[in-house]
């Protein structure tokens, strides 16, 4: 099932799948498409919900809305009341870790436990500070018309290992323009609010949450940053299939991973 659904400042796209207990599937940016392949996987055994974040693809924003952390995750608990299949299981992914991560601190009626699968926030290491400053240079480049030359500099600061020339075939040319919408949505208005906010962990110790690396992100800068989160609520961190994007690149093997862990969070504590 397609639909939409108004909240403050924005109107967001939504899809629902299956039967069973709510597991809500999330990115910021990455939008509902990302993790089609991977709910359609679970939809046998769950209600899969995913979503496209306000202000990407399908959700729209008013003139002026924004993009907050808090923001989106308020949009995640109107959406979970909304389809009244809750309390859920909520994975998000990068961006959409620190959504589940504010949902979590502040929504813990709609929530059974949060997954947050390479949370990218920056201020947890001990270089933040210098994280943060080549950020906003590269948001500058990108704003300022140099699309290639930002995206060049953000691979290399999340040490994804895209060699250069492969970020120029990516990003030039003619490309998808809903794609590229979305893109100067977050470069614009996404990017340095996910980046720069602060977890509460004193109310984080309260809720059940899961940090998520992916195996192959080793090194990376979100296996520092989700690492660090672990460390500082005193767990260990879980690693699933795959690297930053490995729910999309490899949804059988991450879906067998994500089963064995809802299989136990979405029994009573």
């Amino acid at each position: 099932m397609n639909n939409t659904l108004k909240v403050p400042e924005a109107e967001l796209y939504y899809e629902v799948r299956g039967s069973g207990p709510l597991v809500v599937l999330v990115g910021a940016p990455m939008d509902a498409d990302s993790f089609a392949p991977l709910a359609e996987l679970l939809a046998g055994d769950y209600t899969v919900l995913t979503t496209d974040p306000r202000g990407i693809k399908r959700s729209t924003l008013n003139p002026g809305g924004t993009s907050r952390p808090e923001q989106r995750a308020d949009d995640l608990a109107r959406l979970i009341r909304h389809v009244d299949a809750g309390p859920a299981v909520v994975l998000g992914s990068s961006g959409g870790a620190v959504s589940v991560l504010a949902l979590a601190q502040e929504q813990l009626d709609v929530v059974r436990a949060v997954i947050a699968h390479e949370p990218p926030l920056d201020r947890l290491v001990e270089d933040g500070d210098e994280l943060l400053a080549k950020s906003e240079k590269l948001m500058a480049d990108y704003l300022a018309g140099d699309v290639v030359g930002a995206w060049q500099q953000f691979f290399r600061l999340a040490n994804l290992g895209v060699p250069d020339e492969v970020v120029e075939m990516m990003f030039s040319g003619d490309r998808d323009p809903q794609q590229v919408a979305a893109e100067q949505f977050w470069f614009s208005h996404e990017m340095r609010e996910t980046i720069t906010w602060m977890p509460d962990l004193d109310k984080l110790q309260a809720a059940r949450v899961i940090v998520g690396i992916g195996e192959d992100s080793t090194g990376q800068l979100c296996d520092r940053t989700s690492s660090a989160l672990a460390d500082r609520l005193g767990i260990e961190p879980t690693r699933f299939p795959g690297g930053h994007t490995g729910f999309a690149d490899q949804p059988d093997v991450f879906a067998e991973a994500l089963r064995a862990e809802l299989k136990v969070l979405h029994q009573p504590r």
